[in-house]
């Protein structure tokens, strides 16, 4: 019954999730829309399904359906069968007009994934200290003679209060390099040398890089880390910007084959049990989750793909070079290219995500037949 009920609340959140990005994405096209003049004829909060509710208010009709997943809105002549050449039409409007439109989806995703690194550093965090859990044989620490229960106070002279900001200094060391540790134990300070062992290990994009070890792991005290509300504005916009560069970096990757799209991509199934797992951890770690998917989705979105509102901000590019809107023959051609590709690559991801959560039981099944 428990697993039942974490199968659900596990789906909620997901489609919660989901949902919240697909509507702040909606949202943004909607307010450069009516910012633009451009005639809004819907603007529902769900994809699909019955009306359940629905109110006229001027040109525009909101509403509700029962598919609550996101939102949709529809703009008036917004494609060539239903552009009649009024000026408060989308198609009526100037290349540079419909670029702000369909840009400003995106741009709310990232606006909101900002704002959720924001929150998180403003209200604080959950964070290991650098007391000592334990030691491993083999490695400087326990040569140097530290135990468990010892708290590092600094390294090399710089202060850390954090496992997090030790990792940093000690991980770009090489062997045979030694740290000086200031070292706290039942209330008295001392230092100590402590060499370092280098260990070779793939990186996020499987490149092969080398790290400085000290052989300790952290213990279980953890205390909440929080920031003044300008300090944790300016973390939100390094740690955003961070996470855009990573992002991009992976793609790249992806594309010139450097990264496995099976090892590095998820599809809905993977997000799914990635936002199951992290949603029973708390809601600092979930709302974390939000802003890496929301920001993600931003930079996805923009991808020269049709459909995607990169593929529209491609056709206005051609539309600008050739001074004239493309063909509806050769639009529905590309559209149709692009929603082929999509699908083809919703059914690899998905089908990575069967593989990598249950290959290992369905290759059992097989073996018993």
């Amino acid at each position: 019954m428990m697993q039942f009920l974490d199968f659900i609340y596990g789906i909620f959140i997901f489609l919660f999730i989901l949902g919240i990005t697909v509507l702040v994405h909606e949202f943004g096209h909607y307010l450069m829309a009516r910012e633009l003049g451009v005639k809004i004829q819907e603007f529902f909060v769900g994809i699909g399904g019955r009306k359940i509710f629905s109110r006229k208010k001027g040109d525009t009709e909101y509403g509700v359906k029962t598919v609550l997943i996101g939102g949709y809105i529809k703009l008036a002549g917004d494609n060539l069968d239903e552009y009649s050449g009024k000026p408060d039409e989308y198609l009526a409007q100037p290349p540079g007009r419909r670029f702000w439109i369909i840009f400003f989806g995106p741009l709310f995703n990232y606006i909101l994934g900002f704002l959720c690194f924001w929150l998180i550093f403003f209200v604080g965090y959950p964070t290991v200290t650098t007391k000592i859990g334990g030691v491993i044989d083999g490695f400087g620490a326990k040569e140097a003679g530290l135990v468990a229960e010892d708290r590092i106070l600094a390294v090399d002279g710089k202060k850390v209060r954090f496992f997090e900001d030790l990792q940093k200094i000690v991980q770009s060391k090489k062997e045979p390099d030694v740290v000086r540790l200031l070292v706290s134990r039942e209330n008295k300070e001392f230092d100590v040398l402590v060499p370092i062992k280098e260990k070779q290990y793939k990186d996020t994009f499987g490149q092969r890089r080398s790290m400085g070890l000290l052989g300790i792991f952290p213990g279980d005290e953890i205390i909440t880390m929080r920031y003044g509300f300008l300090e944790s504005f300016k973390r939100s916009i390094k740690k955003t910007w961070s996470l855009t560069v990573l992002t991009y970096k992976a793609l790249w990757f992806m594309v010139t084959g450097r990264l496995s799209i099976r090892d590095s991509a998820a599809g809905p199934l993977g997000l799914y049990f990635i936002t199951a797992k992290i949603a029973t951890q708390g809601l600092i770690p979930l709302i974390n989750l939000f802003a890496v998917l929301s920001i993600n989705l931003c930079i996805c979105n923009l991808l020269p793909l049709p459909v995607l509102d990169g593929g529209h901000v491609m056709f206005l590019g051609l539309e600008k070079i050739r001074g004239k809107l493309l063909s509806k023959k050769t639009e529905e051609f590309i559209t149709r290219a692009g929603l082929t590709l999509i699908f083809s690559l919703f059914v690899i991801f998905t089908y990575n995500d069967i593989m990598r959560i249950y290959g290992d039981k369905i290759y059992r099944f097989f073996l018993k037949w």
